[in-house]
């Protein structure tokens, strides 16, 4: 009898655990469910921003039709394997509706504390107008300064590759890396380079 009774209690137990899950996976999907849109609205919202402020001359922006997976393949030939395009190529257009230059989204995997992503928006004529840092998790008073040390830097310049020094910037093509963050700074210099090879190679060529 006390076999079949603990067997009974087993079951009943196991029955209980069951239905536990079972009610919180139901939960959790209806949270995800309640949440993915807000979440993926905000995160397209920080996007539309971050486009126009790399490009604040344009009226508004379309997605440019290019495979992302080519784009990848064409900037690691360049020799820029940790840097990838992580989101569609945007179109800037004038008021006329006329094509002024592109945004990409671009992400290093050299972080110092993971993946670093931003934008960038290049003219036609291959002027980098400047970046946008969408999400960053480096080392506080260090890497995390990129936003107010780095990005200025990157502001209306027209050059085929940046390289960072530590002695000061004397050249358009310099950058003065942030101090004590070097790892971060070869991140973010490899990945706008990245982004500019990307761009030399197959958007400056539709013009």
């Amino acid at each position: 009898m006390n076999k079949r009774s603990d067997l009974q209690n087993l079951l009943h137990d196991a029955g209980i655990l069951v239905a536990i899950t079972l009610i919180a996976g139901i939960l959790l999907g209806l949270v995800y469910s309640v949440t993915k849109e807000p979440i993926r609205y905000q995160e397209e919202l920080a996007l539309q921003n971050a486009c126009k402020e790399v490009f604040a001359g344009a009226t508004s922006f379309e997605d440019y039709d290019y495979d992302l997976e080519k784009a990848n393949s064409v900037i690691a030939a360049g020799g820029y394997g940790k840097v990838t395009l992580s989101d569609t190529i945007r179109c800037a257009l004038d008021g006329n509706g006329n094509p002024i230059g592109y945004v990409l989204t671009v992400t290093s995997s050299e972080g110092y504390g993971g993946d670093i992503k931003f934008t960038m928006g290049i003219k036609n004529d291959g002027t980098l107008n400047g970046i946008s840092i969408l999400d960053i998790s480096e080392t506080a008073g260090l890497g995390m300064r990129a936003d107010e040390v780095l990005k200025p830097q990157f502001f209306n310049k027209n050059v085929e590759k940046f390289e960072y020094t530590k002695s000061g910037a004397v050249m358009d093509n310099q950058i003065d890396a942030i101090s004590g963050a070097t790892i971060t700074t070869n991140a973010v210099t490899n990945a706008v380079n990245g982004g500019l090879y990307f761009f030399s190679q197959e958007l400056k060529e539709v013009e």
